[in-house]
């Protein structure tokens, strides 16, 4: 292993990071109306001139690519071409934005008068907005914005707007299309819709990927995707999704463009608009279908407070300069480039990569909000049994603590320094109200209290009261969640230490490489990087005086104990999941279990569980955490998919999946609990 003083070149702390200005405060001084009517003269991509959606059909229409793919599904299914066309012009106008300066200035308006009413704030870097006007004048731009909140499309097109920058062509899902009135709205102002999955329909694939690279190409519009796919319910960043970026990088592959860059961009919210909604979610409650009238019901919602927005516009990102050293473009020139062919293995590498490399990008630059720290340590309480609460004066410096060992680490962390610590907390606890209380001078999450019921209670009413103190524990963690990439790779360090046997460094990484190999469906861990991973864990230990690393040893100091602690209990809830599913797996899966049937089964399992006072954490009941475990066994080879007559098994290797769970700590750690304790 390399030295982990490599790693101190890219010290986290000594990274610059750009001033926020508050668009709104302008918009609470002057007049909406005057906004939204303002004179509106972006700089286009070389002086190109705006093009109509009906050109843009036309010529995607027209290309070559498409041709090709018509003449191909008109051969192997013995249609006429004339038929195959219809079908495609269809897709097409079911696809197309239809973008529409008058709905623009509609929106500008409302969302002017919407902002204002929701948030207190919203904090723009104002140098990113300067290199993303630059960058869309001298090249094809993607906008790869994270994904927290349906707010977040709309909030980028308002800023664009807001700054005089080329509007975005935004992918958007089917969901959208059955909103009366508003899909179209949407469409007008800019959305394009796809369905979420087209599987092997090779036509619509065809069409998809001219219509994007038509746009991108010729430079029209900034394109705007999101990279994970859909929006995180856990606000963790989600693994990316590869479709859309190859497409986008095919032209410059393909030398039809010099270069394309990409600007990834980090939304932070103070107070998430659909928390509970979430949680709700992850517990197996289904989403309400998106319609017109469920928008006007949720109208209840600009009565609420939701604090501060965060916008961070990164540096844009070369495609040309990511490829370089990477990926010979000579192998594009052996075959005319209308034929469609799947990437070979050194591009899928490529793209995946660079997708990795652009979501660490986004997390790196999203802004912590003191909440966070907060709700990582009222879990961890929590967790542990502190019913009582913690006294409001000991949670203010265990938070200013967490706030010095979290910049330590290099998080963008937004703190009020004009406010003292206490003051900060207070309005923290203010702001989130209805998930933590203050009682008596002491905090805790805003639980039900166990005295509460009178007499024995049902099975049915213990489970329901076990559930709606799970959507509070859920809502949570979406927040800490927010700061695990700060804290994955020293808490992986120090999950590591704590399992291994000895404090040789070797078997240290050992247990270090195991754990994020297991947790490589979970968070964002680029492929190839453990090495370099385990460095930079040794380097922040290191540098906070928790650990001595030597050649050989890895040393706890005597003050580094309680940093260790935290960092542990930080991943734990992730451990003791993928080790309720190992148990699942090897005491309830039966031959028949199918991947349909894997979440119900295993919820019923948990709260059995949870109820007996056997688990320690209600995350555990996050089906976003059992997919990704599943996910990992699948993966490790632990549980294979069976293909059968109707659908697919899962077979499980009873052998394998107890070799896991003893590795990610053996026994599942129990209480004793009269009732049920989260």
């Amino acid at each position: 292993m390399a030295s982990s003083n490599a790693y101190a070149q890219r010290d986290p702390m000594l990274k610059k990071r750009d001033d926020f200005e508050d668009i709104l405060e302008e918009r609470r001084n002057s007049s909406d109306l005057r906004y939204a009517l303002k004179c509106y003269t972006p700089a286009l991509y070389k002086g190109v001139a705006p093009c109509k959606s009906s050109m843009l059909k036309s010529m995607v229409l027209q290309s070559d690519q498409l041709h090709y793919v018509i003449q191909q599904v008109s051969k192997e299914t013995g249609r006429q071409t004339d038929n195959v066309q219809e079908e495609v012009s269809a897709i097409l106008d079911e696809m197309a934005h239809s973008l529409q300066l008058s709905t623009v200035r509609f929106f500008a308006f409302t969302l002017s008068k919407i902002f204002k009413s929701l948030f207190k704030s919203i904090r723009v870097n104002e140098e990113g907005i300067q290199r993303l006007q630059q960058a869309i004048q001298d090249h094809p731009v993607v906008l790869l914005p994270s994904h927290r909140s349906y707010m977040d499309f709309l909030l980028m097109s308002y800023l664009l707007y807001t700054y005089d920058l080329t509007l975005p062509v935004i992918a958007a899902g089917m969901d959208f299309m059955g909103m009366k009135f508003v899909g179209e709205m949407f469409r007008m102002s800019g959305a394009f819709f796809i369905r979420r999955s087209f599987g092997g329909n090779k036509l619509y694939w065809a069409v998809f990927s001219e219509y994007v690279k038509t746009m991108l190409k010729n430079g029209f519009a900034p394109v705007e995707f999101f990279l994970e796919g859909t929006r995180s319910r856990t606000s963790k960043s989600l693994i990316p999704k590869l479709g859309l970026l190859n497409i986008v990088m095919d032209p410059f592959l393909k030398g039809e463009v010099f270069d394309v860059h990409v600007v990834p961009v980090s939304i932070s919210y103070e107070r998430i608009l659909e928390e509970t909604l979430y949680a709700r979610e992850l517990l197996g409650i289904p989403k309400p279908k998106e319609s017109t009238s469920g928008l006007f019901k949720a109208r209840k919602v600009l009565s609420e407070d939701y604090g501060s927005i965060h916008v961070y516009f990164g540096q844009p990102v070369s495609v040309r300069s990511l490829a370089e050293g990477r990926v010979n473009r000579c192998q594009f020139n052996l075959v005319p480039r209308h034929i469609p062919g799947r990437p070979d293995e050194d591009i899928h590498s490529f793209v995946n990569d660079s997708a990795y490399k652009l979501v660490r990008a986004q997390e790196d630059n999203m802004v912590l909000k003191p909440w966070v720290l907060l709700a990582s340590l009222l879990l961890q309480k929590q967790a542990v049994g502190q019913e009582q609460g913690t006294a409001l004066d000991e949670l203010t410096a265990q938070a200013v603590w967490l706030r010095d060992l979290s910049r330590q680490y290099g998080a963008f962390l937004h703190w009020p320094d004009q406010m003292t610590p206490s003051e900060v907390v207070s309005s923290s606890l203010s702001l989130h109200r209805g998930l933590v209380r203050t009682c008596e001078g002491k905090v805790q999450l805003a639980l039900e209290h166990e005295g509460g019921a009178v007499g024995p209670q049902s099975a049915a009413a213990l489970e329901e009261k076990l559930l709606s103190q799970a959507v509070i524990v859920l809502s949570c963690a979406s927040y800490r969640n927010q700061a695990l990439h700060v804290f994955l790779r020293p808490a992986l360090l120090a999950s590591a230490i704590h399992a291994a046997s000895s404090n040789q460094k070797q078997e240290v990484f050992n247990s270090f490489s195991f754990l994020r190999n297991m947790f490589s469906n979970e968070f964002i861990l680029c492929p190839g990087a453990t090495v370099q991973d385990f460095e930079e864990a040794c380097y922040l230990l290191v540098k906070t005086g928790t650990l001595q690393v030597t050649q050989k040893e890895v040393l706890v100091n005597e003050r580094g104990h309680r940093t260790l602690a935290f960092l542990v209990s930080m991943l734990d809830p992730f451990l003791q999941g993928y080790q309720v599913v190992c148990r699942f797996l090897c005491e309830e899966a039966t031959e028949t279990l199918t991947e349909k049937q894997f979440i119900p089964a295993i919820r019923k399992f948990i709260i059995k569980h949870l109820l007996a006072g056997r688990l320690r954490y209600a995350e555990v009941l996050s089906s976003d955490l059992q997919k990704n475990s599943l996910a990992a066994f699948l993966r490790l080879g632990a549980v294979e998919k069976i293909k059968g007559v109707d659908q697919e098994t899962l077979k499980v290797n009873a052998a394998m999946v107890n070799s896991l769970e003893d590795t990610l700590g053996g026994k599942l750690p129990t209480q004793k609990a009269v009732v049920a304790r989260l």
